[in-house]
């Protein structure tokens, strides 16, 4: 079904069965006439990573490394 907002609205089974959480994107490719296909945009590896560390209950677990600059070398 498409929304009024021109959004594509997946049945519940299948979001289920497919583990299809709110905030997913998939990008809409088309086949032909009447025909696309929805593929799952894949996460990028670290996304999340920022938020998970600044959600560590250890605050001060980055230390600082003294490093010369690359134009010095």
């Amino acid at each position: 079904m498409i929304s009024s907002k021109g959004q594509i609205v997946l049945p519940a089974e299948f979001r289920q069965v497919d583990q299809i959480e709110p905030g997913q994107e998939f990008d809409v490719e088309r086949l032909d006439r009447g025909d696309y296909r929805l593929v799952r945009r894949t996460a990028p590896r670290n996304e999340g990573a920022i938020e998970w560390l600044l959600a560590c209950p250890h605050k001060d677990f980055v230390l600082h490394v003294e490093s010369e600059s690359t134009d010095t070398l």
